[in-house]
Protein backbone atom coordinates (compact mmCIF):
# COMPACT_ATOMS: atom_id res chain seq x y z
CA UNK A 1 0.00 0.00 0.00
CA UNK A 2 1.32 3.95 -0.77
CA UNK A 3 0.54 6.26 2.18
CA UNK A 4 1.84 10.26 2.43
CA UNK A 5 1.67 12.36 5.44
CA UNK A 6 -0.69 15.17 5.22
CA UNK A 7 0.94 18.88 6.86
CA UNK A 8 -0.66 17.52 9.85
CA UNK A 9 1.14 14.50 9.87
CA UNK A 10 -1.97 12.21 9.04
CA UNK A 11 -1.26 9.76 6.64
CA UNK A 12 -3.33 8.83 3.32
CA UNK A 13 -3.96 6.37 1.57
CA UNK A 14 -2.95 6.90 -2.10
CA UNK A 15 -3.17 5.18 -5.83
CA UNK A 16 -0.98 6.86 -8.23
CA UNK A 17 -1.53 4.83 -11.44
CA UNK A 18 0.35 5.49 -15.06
CA UNK A 19 2.11 8.12 -16.61
CA UNK A 20 1.19 11.65 -18.28
CA UNK A 21 -0.85 14.31 -17.02
CA UNK A 22 -2.24 14.02 -13.89
CA UNK A 23 -6.53 13.84 -13.00
CA UNK A 24 -6.20 13.61 -8.91
CA UNK A 25 -9.91 12.35 -8.13
CA UNK A 26 -11.64 13.40 -5.14
CA UNK A 27 -14.23 10.98 -3.48
CA UNK A 28 -17.87 11.71 -2.58
CA UNK A 29 -18.99 10.88 0.98
CA UNK A 30 -18.31 8.25 2.58
CA UNK A 31 -17.09 6.44 0.08
CA UNK A 32 -13.10 5.92 -0.87
CA UNK A 33 -10.40 6.24 -3.62
CA UNK A 34 -11.97 2.44 -5.03
CA UNK A 35 -15.23 4.25 -6.90
CA UNK A 36 -12.44 5.63 -9.03
CA UNK A 37 -11.23 2.44 -10.41
CA UNK A 38 -12.75 1.88 -13.51
CA UNK A 39 -12.15 5.83 -14.29
CA UNK A 40 -8.37 5.28 -13.13
CA UNK A 41 -7.82 1.81 -15.74
CA UNK A 42 -9.45 4.39 -18.18
CA UNK A 43 -7.32 7.11 -18.20
CA UNK A 44 -3.63 5.40 -17.76
CA UNK A 45 -5.18 3.39 -21.21
CA UNK A 46 -6.05 6.90 -22.70
CA UNK A 47 -2.11 8.10 -21.55
CA UNK A 48 -3.13 10.20 -18.39
CA UNK A 49 -1.77 9.38 -14.76
CA UNK A 50 -4.95 8.77 -12.26
CA UNK A 51 -4.29 9.92 -8.42
CA UNK A 52 -6.89 9.36 -6.35
CA UNK A 53 -6.93 9.26 -2.27
CA UNK A 54 -9.05 7.74 0.42
CA UNK A 55 -9.84 11.29 2.12
CA UNK A 56 -8.71 11.61 5.68
CA UNK A 57 -10.97 9.33 7.83
CA UNK A 58 -12.11 7.16 5.19
CA UNK A 59 -11.42 4.02 3.41
CA UNK A 60 -7.82 3.30 4.09
CA UNK A 61 -6.58 6.43 5.47
CA UNK A 62 -6.21 7.55 9.16
CA UNK A 63 -8.74 8.22 11.48
CA UNK A 64 -7.65 11.10 13.62
CA UNK A 65 -10.08 13.34 15.64
CA UNK A 66 -10.04 16.43 13.69
CA UNK A 67 -9.28 17.78 10.23
CA UNK A 68 -12.91 17.64 8.75
CA UNK A 69 -13.62 20.64 7.33
CA UNK A 70 -12.75 22.19 3.72
CA UNK A 71 -10.20 24.28 5.11
CA UNK A 72 -8.45 20.72 6.20
CA UNK A 73 -9.28 19.00 3.48
CA UNK A 74 -8.32 21.19 0.75
CA UNK A 75 -4.68 21.81 2.38
CA UNK A 76 -5.09 17.62 2.29
CA UNK A 77 -5.42 18.10 -1.60
CA UNK A 78 -2.70 20.69 -1.29
CA UNK A 79 -0.03 17.73 0.35
CA UNK A 80 -1.11 15.25 -2.30
CA UNK A 81 -0.38 17.32 -5.16
CA UNK A 82 2.93 18.54 -4.19
CA UNK A 83 4.19 15.14 -2.99
CA UNK A 84 3.37 13.25 -5.94
CA UNK A 85 4.57 16.42 -7.94
CA UNK A 86 1.69 16.67 -10.16
CA UNK A 87 2.09 19.95 -13.09
CA UNK A 88 -0.81 20.55 -15.16
CA UNK A 89 -3.54 18.64 -12.92
CA UNK A 90 -7.02 18.31 -13.54
CA UNK A 91 -8.96 18.27 -10.24
CA UNK A 92 -12.03 15.84 -10.29
CA UNK A 93 -14.63 16.78 -7.19
CA UNK A 94 -17.64 13.86 -7.06
CA UNK A 95 -20.11 15.00 -4.17
CA UNK A 96 -18.49 15.89 -1.07
CA UNK A 97 -15.48 15.87 -3.19
CA UNK A 98 -16.21 19.09 -5.17
CA UNK A 99 -16.13 21.00 -2.42
CA UNK A 100 -12.67 20.15 -1.56
CA UNK A 101 -11.80 21.33 -5.53
CA UNK A 102 -13.73 24.75 -4.89
CA UNK A 103 -11.64 25.16 -1.27
CA UNK A 104 -8.61 24.13 -2.73
CA UNK A 105 -9.22 26.95 -6.00
CA UNK A 106 -9.51 29.80 -3.17
CA UNK A 107 -7.02 28.94 -0.67
CA UNK A 108 -4.30 27.67 -2.74
CA UNK A 109 -5.16 29.58 -5.47
CA UNK A 110 -5.59 27.08 -7.84
CA UNK A 111 -1.68 26.09 -7.90
CA UNK A 112 -0.82 23.47 -10.34
CA UNK A 113 -4.21 23.25 -11.74
CA UNK A 114 -5.10 23.59 -15.37
CA UNK A 115 -8.78 22.24 -15.34
CA UNK A 116 -11.49 21.17 -12.46
CA UNK A 117 -14.64 18.76 -13.31
CA UNK A 118 -17.32 18.71 -10.50
CA UNK A 119 -19.86 15.55 -10.62
CA UNK A 120 -22.83 15.32 -8.45
CA UNK A 121 -21.09 17.63 -6.58
CA UNK A 122 -22.24 19.95 -3.20
CA UNK A 123 -20.76 23.22 -4.84
CA UNK A 124 -21.77 25.92 -4.49
CA UNK A 125 -24.39 25.60 -1.10
CA UNK A 126 -27.02 23.32 -0.10
CA UNK A 127 -28.43 24.22 2.70
CA UNK A 128 -31.57 25.66 2.47
CA UNK A 129 -31.53 29.42 3.85
CA UNK A 130 -33.53 32.51 2.66
CA UNK A 131 -30.88 33.73 -0.14
CA UNK A 132 -30.37 29.81 -1.13
CA UNK A 133 -34.12 28.80 -1.67
CA UNK A 134 -33.75 25.86 -3.42
CA UNK A 135 -31.07 24.54 -1.31
CA UNK A 136 -32.46 21.46 1.39
CA UNK A 137 -33.86 22.13 4.98
CA UNK A 138 -31.79 21.80 8.04
CA UNK A 139 -34.19 19.22 8.95
CA UNK A 140 -33.12 16.71 6.49
CA UNK A 141 -29.80 16.52 8.01
CA UNK A 142 -30.41 16.52 11.46
CA UNK A 143 -32.45 13.37 10.79
CA UNK A 144 -29.53 11.66 9.18
CA UNK A 145 -27.24 12.49 11.58
CA UNK A 146 -29.90 10.74 14.53
CA UNK A 147 -30.06 8.03 12.19
CA UNK A 148 -26.31 7.71 11.73
CA UNK A 149 -25.77 7.83 15.35
CA UNK A 150 -28.72 4.75 15.61
CA UNK A 151 -27.91 2.63 13.33
CA UNK A 152 -25.68 3.67 10.81
CA UNK A 153 -25.28 0.12 8.92
CA UNK A 154 -28.83 0.27 8.34
CA UNK A 155 -28.99 3.73 7.32
CA UNK A 156 -26.36 3.24 4.72
CA UNK A 157 -29.47 0.80 2.80
CA UNK A 158 -31.94 3.18 2.22
CA UNK A 159 -29.29 6.09 1.60
CA UNK A 160 -27.26 4.41 -1.32
CA UNK A 161 -30.51 3.04 -3.24
CA UNK A 162 -31.75 7.11 -3.26
CA UNK A 163 -27.83 7.87 -4.21
CA UNK A 164 -27.71 5.48 -6.75
CA UNK A 165 -31.59 5.87 -8.16
CA UNK A 166 -32.99 2.23 -7.21
CA UNK A 167 -36.46 1.53 -6.81
CA UNK A 168 -39.32 -0.83 -7.15
CA UNK A 169 -38.74 -0.56 -11.29
CA UNK A 170 -35.61 1.48 -11.76
CA UNK A 171 -32.54 -0.94 -10.81
CA UNK A 172 -29.45 1.06 -12.43
CA UNK A 173 -26.87 -0.90 -10.72
CA UNK A 174 -26.56 -3.87 -8.61
CA UNK A 175 -28.00 -5.12 -5.27
CA UNK A 176 -23.73 -6.05 -5.80
CA UNK A 177 -22.63 -2.05 -5.71
CA UNK A 178 -25.35 -1.35 -2.97
CA UNK A 179 -23.54 -4.00 -0.78
CA UNK A 180 -19.98 -2.92 -1.86
CA UNK A 181 -20.57 0.85 -1.40
CA UNK A 182 -22.31 0.30 1.88
CA UNK A 183 -19.34 -1.68 3.07
CA UNK A 184 -16.71 1.15 2.01
CA UNK A 185 -18.98 3.45 3.99
CA UNK A 186 -18.46 1.38 7.39
CA UNK A 187 -14.54 1.86 6.67
CA UNK A 188 -15.02 5.56 7.78
CA UNK A 189 -15.38 6.42 11.68
CA UNK A 190 -18.08 7.38 13.02
CA UNK A 191 -16.81 11.12 14.05
CA UNK A 192 -15.19 11.60 10.24
CA UNK A 193 -18.52 10.36 8.94
CA UNK A 194 -20.71 13.00 11.26
CA UNK A 195 -18.43 15.94 10.81
CA UNK A 196 -17.79 16.03 7.10
CA UNK A 197 -21.73 15.13 6.41
CA UNK A 198 -22.35 18.87 8.47
CA UNK A 199 -19.37 20.43 6.56
CA UNK A 200 -20.92 19.54 3.47
CA UNK A 201 -24.34 20.43 4.12
CA UNK A 202 -23.34 23.76 6.15
CA UNK A 203 -20.14 25.43 4.32
CA UNK A 204 -21.44 28.21 1.45
CA UNK A 205 -18.83 28.19 -1.47
CA UNK A 206 -20.84 30.62 -3.71
CA UNK A 207 -18.05 33.78 -2.77
CA UNK A 208 -15.28 31.11 -3.79
CA UNK A 209 -17.03 30.26 -7.48
CA UNK A 210 -14.74 33.17 -8.91
CA UNK A 211 -11.44 31.69 -7.93
CA UNK A 212 -12.67 28.73 -10.95
CA UNK A 213 -9.69 30.43 -13.05
CA UNK A 214 -9.47 27.31 -15.11
CA UNK A 215 -11.88 25.21 -17.87
CA UNK A 216 -14.38 23.64 -15.78
CA UNK A 217 -16.62 20.64 -16.42
CA UNK A 218 -20.12 20.36 -14.57
CA UNK A 219 -21.29 17.04 -14.50
CA UNK A 220 -25.20 16.78 -12.76
CA UNK A 221 -28.14 14.57 -13.05
CA UNK A 222 -31.63 15.77 -12.84
CA UNK A 223 -32.73 13.61 -10.90
CA UNK A 224 -30.33 13.52 -8.12
CA UNK A 225 -31.94 13.40 -4.72
CA UNK A 226 -29.13 13.52 -2.63
CA UNK A 227 -27.69 16.72 -4.09
CA UNK A 228 -30.40 18.55 -5.71
CA UNK A 229 -28.98 20.05 -9.11
CA UNK A 230 -31.01 23.45 -8.71
CA UNK A 231 -29.10 24.19 -5.58
CA UNK A 232 -26.07 22.70 -7.19
CA UNK A 233 -24.89 21.86 -10.47
CA UNK A 234 -26.90 24.63 -12.08
CA UNK A 235 -26.11 27.19 -9.60
CA UNK A 236 -22.84 26.07 -10.00
CA UNK A 237 -22.31 26.54 -13.69
CA UNK A 238 -24.22 29.96 -13.65
CA UNK A 239 -21.43 31.16 -11.09
CA UNK A 240 -18.37 29.92 -12.96
CA UNK A 241 -17.60 31.73 -15.51
CA UNK A 242 -16.98 29.82 -19.00
CA UNK A 243 -17.90 26.41 -17.12
CA UNK A 244 -19.89 23.78 -19.01
CA UNK A 245 -22.39 22.30 -17.95
CA UNK A 246 -23.60 18.68 -18.57
CA UNK A 247 -27.44 17.45 -17.42
CA UNK A 248 -27.69 13.74 -17.30
CA UNK A 249 -31.56 13.68 -17.73
CA UNK A 250 -32.83 11.18 -15.09
CA UNK A 251 -29.82 10.59 -13.34
CA UNK A 252 -29.18 9.81 -10.04
CA UNK A 253 -26.42 11.03 -7.56
CA UNK A 254 -24.23 7.94 -8.46
CA UNK A 255 -23.94 8.72 -11.84
CA UNK A 256 -19.95 7.50 -11.82
CA UNK A 257 -22.10 4.01 -11.61
CA UNK A 258 -25.10 4.23 -12.98
CA UNK A 259 -24.23 6.09 -15.95
CA UNK A 260 -20.84 4.71 -15.61
CA UNK A 261 -19.76 4.63 -19.53
CA UNK A 262 -21.51 8.26 -20.58
CA UNK A 263 -19.53 9.86 -17.57
CA UNK A 264 -16.29 8.12 -18.29
CA UNK A 265 -16.43 8.87 -21.71
CA UNK A 266 -17.74 12.60 -21.13
CA UNK A 267 -14.45 13.37 -18.45
CA UNK A 268 -11.73 12.07 -21.36
CA UNK A 269 -13.25 14.25 -24.10
CA UNK A 270 -13.10 17.30 -21.77
CA UNK A 271 -9.48 15.99 -20.75
CA UNK A 272 -8.66 15.26 -24.28
CA UNK A 273 -9.80 18.42 -25.68
CA UNK A 274 -7.31 20.00 -23.33
CA UNK A 275 -4.73 18.22 -24.92
CA UNK A 276 -5.15 19.58 -28.33
CA UNK A 277 -5.79 23.08 -27.17
CA UNK A 278 -2.39 23.28 -24.89
CA UNK A 279 1.01 23.86 -27.14
CA UNK A 280 3.45 21.30 -25.79
CA UNK A 281 7.50 21.84 -25.13
CA UNK A 282 9.60 21.33 -27.95
CA UNK A 283 12.51 19.04 -27.46
CA UNK A 284 15.21 21.14 -29.08
CA UNK A 285 18.89 21.64 -28.01
CA UNK A 286 19.60 24.99 -26.05
CA UNK A 287 23.00 26.52 -26.32
CA UNK A 288 24.40 27.06 -23.70
CA UNK A 289 23.33 29.73 -21.52
CA UNK A 290 19.87 29.79 -23.34
CA UNK A 291 16.38 28.90 -21.88
CA UNK A 292 14.57 26.21 -24.08
CA UNK A 293 11.82 27.60 -25.67
CA UNK A 294 7.62 26.12 -26.05
CA UNK A 295 6.07 26.06 -29.22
Amino acid sequence: MSYLKTSDKVNLYLKDWGQGRPVIMLAGWPLSSDTFDDLGLRLVDAGFRAIAYDRRGFGRSEQPWSGYNYDTLADDLASVIEQTGAEEATILGFSMGGGEVARYMSRHGGAHVDQAILVSSVVPYMLKTDDNPDGTDQSIFDSMAEEMKSDRAKFWTSFFKQFYGVGVISHPVSAEVLEWSGAIAMQASLKATLDCAKAFATTDFRPELASFEVPTLIIHGTSDKTVPIDAAGRAAAKGIAGSQLMEYDGAPHGLIASHKERFIADVLLFLQAHETRVPKPTSVSSAPGQQRSRA
